[in-house]
């Protein structure tokens, strides 16, 4: 079971994706997780052959807790040693009887869909692995002619607030261990702004850029000359990272919120960035996220200029050891060579961890960011 934050201690694995004997492939998706924080899709970090399934779906287990066995890449025999009470129960297969009120394994996204639509999955023949019902299955099924009204829905209140005690757990946590510092700072966005308007204007509108993937790339880069910023604090020393896997915090709809990461996203162009941000808060929303986008997150951008948010102090997540935060682009008084002038200024904050690095460290990548953004073609 991954640890998908330091705010997990267990997940209760939904379905299976592959079996035993099934050649995967690293990055793969092969099986589902449910956590505070929704359904997780899990990956595969390396090559090989499915040996034993351990953990029945349905099951929850602590992190850490083995959930399968994987052999090398080379075509071999299932081990005989897996001991058989080790596989996962069979379910029926896909084309197997169907009954109201059967025993079937569902996708949360599948049963919640199929609430909405007033159906009942047991009545669906599953297509997914081990004849789970998909969320396919559900919008393949003929609607009721007069569906009832969905149910009150005690597992996503439930889920909320398990999410905000996760949140809280977590957040308490980081004030208490970690001493934090905050530094802010106002920045003149006039080029970038100029720059993104002369852009946009040459481009379809589905190709257009928001101001976050400027942002965020000049974020990503001033921790290159900063690496005291980028990096995870463990068992009492700071541990660098070479990449900078820039975890963006994305509000959920039913509340509460994660911080998946865009991987290196200091090597991504910015139409690369912007497309890998859409993509992000798109499969967020709907229930979708990935093992490691939530695993390796670096450092963390809380974006709330959208919410008219002028400054946003953040609190770390740990082990990370920094947060930034970017308020809305506003126009405000600014003293350019004597004069004042009316110019597009954004706030720009860091809280950062004391036990890694102090309040020079922090200007000099705020200088850095700003300095970045001052020539957004080069970003």
């Amino acid at each position: 079971m991954p640890s998908l934050g330091a705010d997990m201690v267990s997940g209760t694995l939904v379905e299976w994706r592959v079996k035993a004997g099934d050649a995967v492939k690293r990055g793969q998706i092969i099986a589902e997780v449910e956590t505070d924080k929704g359904a997780i899709e899990v990956e595969i970090f390396e090559d090989g052959v499915v040996d034993a399934l351990l953990v029945a779906p349905g099951t929850k287990v602590p992190v850490g807790t083995p959930l399968a066995t994987l052999r090398g890449a080379a075509a071999m025999p299932p081990s005989p040693a897996a001991p058989p009470t080790a596989a996962v129960p069979p379910s029926g297969p896909a084309g197997g009887e169907v009954g109201r009120g059967r025993q079937v394994r569902v996708s949360p996204l599948a049963r919640k869909r199929a609430a909405e639509l007033g159906i009942d999955p047991s009545t669906l023949r599953g297509t997914g692995a081990g004849g789970a019902v998909t969320m396919a299955d559900v919008e393949a099924a003929p609607v009721p002619a007069r569906a009832p009204a969905p149910p009150p829905p005690p597992v996503e209140a439930d889920r909320s607030a398990a999410m905000r005690r996760a949140i809280a757990a977590a957040m308490s946590r980081s004030k208490r261990e970690i001493p934090h510092y905050y530094l802010a700072t106002d920045v003149d966005v006039s080029r970038l702004v100029a720059w993104l308007e002369r852009r946009n204007a040459a481009v379809p509108v589905a190709q257009r850029m928001l101001p976050a993937a400027p942002l965020f790339k000049a974020v990503a880069l001033g921790l290159k000359e900063v690496p005291e910023l980028n990096g995870t604090f463990l068992d009492g020393a700071f541990h660098p990272s070479a990449a900078v896997h820039l975890g963006v915090a994305i509000s959920l709809r039913q509340g509460g919120l994660v911080a998946p990461a865009i991987h290196d996203a200091d090597k991504l162009g910015l139409d690369e960035l912007m497309n890998a941000l859409r993509d992000l808060i798109g499969r967020v929303r709907g229930g979708s996220i990935r093992s490691s986008e939530l695993a390796d997150p670096t450092v963390t951008v809380t974006n709330l200029g959208d919410q008219g948010v002028r400054e946003v102090f953040g609190v770390i997540f740990p082990p990370q050891v920094a947060i930034v935060g970017l308020g809305r682009i506003t126009q405000r008084p600014w003293v350019a060579e004597g004069r004042i002038e009316a110019r597009p200024v954004v706030s720009a904050t860091l809280s950062a961890d004391h036990r890694v690095s102090d309040g020079h460290r922090g200007g000099r990548f705020l200088s850095a960011f700003e300095r970045l953004l001052q020539e957004p073609e080069k970003l």
